[in-house]
């Protein structure tokens, strides 16, 4: 994030047209908005990893649903301004995440694990035992 995201000015001036500018900005963005976070996908024989970079998103404000074959992930950018302060100049216009993936039916998607830790959610979704490798046992005839 740059130097500038971080500037804010003490005092509440309701009579500022610059910072009346700012609020209706952020007032007309349509609310179903959001940013797309990056997301790194790792393969392994046993199911994939998701590595999603959510910064700025508290765990409460997290959201990680199912539907179907459906993955989806939405969080909220909680950015705290010291009281008594606003905010003066504002980049980050989306103050949302929301990214949907298309699972295979090769994963089990009743044995997901999510961990969020750092701002970076990981989710683990093995694949189904139907497509897992397995050893055969031979018998001696």
């Amino acid at each position: 994030m740059s130097a500038n995201a971080n500037v804010v000015k003490q005092g509440s001036q309701a009579g500022s047209p610059h910072t009346n500018v700012a609020k209706q900005d952020r007032q007309a963005e349509a609310p179903d908005l959001a940013m797309s976070p990056p997301v790194d996908v790792v393969e392994d024989p046993s199911g994939i990893t998701l590595f999603a970079d959510l910064p700025g998103v508290p765990k409460d404000k997290l959201n990680v649903r199912l539907e179907m074959d459906s993955l989806t992930i939405e969080g909220e950018v909680v950015l705290d301004t010291p009281e008594g302060m606003e905010s003066s100049h504002v980049e980050v216009r989306m103050p949302r995440y929301r990214r949907t993936f298309s699972l295979s039916n090769e994963l089990d998607k009743e044995k997901v694990q999510a961990e969020f830790r750092n701002g970076v959610l990981k989710l683990r979704i093995p694949k189904a035992e139907h497509v897992q490798p397995r050893k055969i046992e031979v018998k001696a005839a």
